[in-house]
């Protein structure tokens, strides 16, 4: 089940990726995940109206390096024509483009995009159309399966990606109206599969290496995209590797946690300076230190922390501790 993926003219060696995640999927973040095994990573969303804009904010987003390819950038908005804008506008930054339409959040939704346009399947065909005239790179949407729990738009939009030249297809199977309360149905990729002719890539509930090899088996879907499952947890790529080419899964204890939050610490301050590594790194030592004993003296520790220094001590302390 691990094998080449193909979407486009981008031909990727094996088939488990690492979502786009807001707030999360950054320069540093990413890093950490190629090196641990994710063969294709994906900016953080990235608004079309302020790249067109020019917002410095926005555009410190596609912040990456040689070591960081190839790149999906993850774009988002509700205006065709903006959003073909914002494809030329990335030029060769990006190794494929992908149009966010699955983001729940109210602040994206409000604006019409994300998740929103699942209400519009015209507006869909037009954004796709668009944005595949403005640019050559290969071209992918991500999707939930509607705005609620009876809607089926998954099926609409993936025979309009197709038909309108996108290069693949990403499915979390939940509904806006769920966000991510319950049980994401895999039965639906599974459907997705069927349906389409090109990759379809599955997303949603993948958070051990047991998870990714289950979601192959069950779904037959082309690949597999890691989200919530990588926060804390960069080795699900490669465990997953480990596990689908019948190799024994290494297990990860406190010494090779506090070692991987090491680097993700100083590739954060390498790139986005001290006080934001201060800030953001806390969030992510909580997930870091999750199922390590003591873990929520050791996340008060982490979120206490005055200091990037504080923060380098308290990792000492944790790549001390035994399994």
């Amino acid at each position: 089940m691990l094998r080449p993926l193909v979407i486009g003219q981008l031909v990727l060696p094996h088939n488990v990726l690492l979502a786009p995640l807001a707030g999360i999927t950054n320069h540093a973040f990413r890093l950490i995940c190629r090196r641990e095994g994710a063969c294709l990573a994906f900016t953080e969303m990235v608004s079309v109206n302020g790249m067109v804009r020019e917002g410095e904010k926005t555009w410190e987003l596609l912040q990456s390096s040689d070591e960081d390819r190839p790149l999906g950038v993850q774009l988002f908005g509700d205006d065709p024509e903006l959003l073909a804008r914002a494809a030329e506008l990335v030029g060769d930054r990006a190794d494929l483009i992908d149009i966010n339409m699955g983001c729940p959040v109210r602040k994206v939704v409000g604006t019409g995009a994300g998740s929103a346009l699942l209400k519009d399947t015209a507006r869909i065909a037009a954004i796709v159309k668009a944005v595949r005239r403005a640019t050559r790179l290969p071209l992918t949407i991500k999707i939930r399966t509607g705005w609620d729990r009876q809607d089926e738009t998954w099926r609409e939009a993936g025979r309009i990606a197709e038909a309108e030249g996108c290069d693949a297809i990403t499915l979390h199977p939940r509904s806006r109206s769920q966000m991510f309360e319950g049980s994401a149905d895999w039965s639906r990729i599974a459907a997705l599969k069927a349906l389409v002719g090109i990759p379809v890539i599955g997303s949603g509930d993948l958070f051990t290496a047991e998870d990714c090899r289950r979601m192959l088996a069950e779904t037959g879907c082309d690949g597999i995209m890691a989200a919530r499952g990588a926060m804390g947890n960069p080795w699900i790529f490669r465990q997953a590797r480990e596990l689908l080419e019948g190799r024994p899964v290494r297990l990860i204890g406190p010494a090779e946690r506090a070692t991987t939050a090491r680097s993700h610490l100083e590739l954060f301050v390498e790139q986005a300076g001290a006080a934001v590594a201060l800030r953001e790194m806390k969030k992510h030592l909580g997930w870091y230190i999750h199922g390590i004993s003591g873990a929520a003296s050791l996340r008060r520790a982490a979120h206490g922390a005055r200091s990037l220094e504080e923060l380098r001590e308290l990792l000492d302390r944790i790549g001390g501790m035994g399994a």
